[in-house]
């Protein structure tokens, strides 16, 4: 029995399984293991700096060496429930050499946290970055904003218009989005949901796909060509839902790139992904 578009229970997990359909994919996790080990001895950075009083409001800082840099924040996946900040020290290495400083945030992990206290504190993130920090050579008046899979939800949901500009109009210059997780009624209607635990009422309201973005801001949005066809149709419907309300919003489809691939596409200088960022960001 079909339980959304034509899928029943168990190819709708598949669809939202990215493990399933990359086989290969503990071969990533050690690359970036390995990275990681060789960003941390090649640059200094601060660790769990608190932005607020859970556990996990903590945040990683690779300061650029220039004062009031351009500001990378990226955000983690790991379906709102695994994964550190620190398995993605590696991204510290995509803009470096152009000077920007990078922060990597943890938020809090489902089910201890639900769908709407992980995009509360992820704007609280954001907000601590508005503070006067010289230290860190964060510049908080040009900070750019990537996320892939849940983080690229969550990313998405920090430039919600009415949020944004109470919030945020003053220094979100742009925002980059991995293989996101838009549409969240799908994944409520999966076995994902046995550990998030939305309502369908919760996973409408912090659905990015119903909501309006920050007009002033440019969006870019990708997913791997090689990707489920439920995770192509998530970028799909979140670029045809914001194109009409943010004419600063592109979508792309990057061939031989895969759910896991895709955050790499950032390091590399030849791909669409680092091109684009570095337009954004005036470099």
């Amino acid at each position: 029995m079909a339980i959304y578009k034509h899928y029943d229970q168990q190819q709708l997990n598949n669809q939202y399984n990215s493990r399933l359909h990359v086989p290969d994919y503990t071969t990533y996790f050690d690359r970036w293991e390995k990275l990681n080990i060789e960003t941390r001895n090649s640059y200094p950075f601060i660790k769990d700096i608190p932005y607020g009083d859970n556990a996990r409001e903590r945040l990683d800082v690779f300061p650029s060496v220039r004062p009031n840099a351009k500001t990378l924040v990226y955000i983690h996946g790991g379906y709102w429930q695994m994964l550190d900040k620190t398995d993605f020290h590696f991204i510290a290495n995509a803009f470096r050499l152009y000077g920007v400083t990078t922060v990597l945030i943890n938020y809090p992990h489902a089910p201890a946290a639900t769908m709407d206290d992980i995009v509360a504190c992820c704007r609280k993130a954001i907000l601590w970055l508005q503070k006067d920090l010289p230290e860190l050579n964060v510049g908080s008046h040009e900070i750019y904003i990537a996320g892939h899979s849940a983080g690229a939800h969550l990313a998405a949901m920090i430039i919600e218009k009415e949020w944004a500009q109470n919030n945020a109009a003053n220094f979100i210059k742009g925002v980059c989005l991995l293989s996101g997780v838009f549409n969240l009624l799908p994944v409520q209607l999966s076995n994902l949901n046995t550990v998030i635990n939305m309502s369908k009422e919760m996973a409408q309201r912090n659905s990015a796909v119903y909501l309006t973005p920050f007009t002033a801001c440019p969006v870019l949005i990708y997913v791997g060509a090689d990707e489920t066809k439920e995770f192509k149709a998530q970028s799909s419907e979140l670029y045809n839902n914001w194109k009409k309300k943010n004419s600063s919003t592109s979508f792309l489809q990057l061939p031989g790139t895969n759910h896991f691939s895709i955050p790499e596409t950032l390091l590399n200088k030849e791909s669409p992904v680092h091109i684009a960022m570095l337009k954004m960001m005036g470099i």
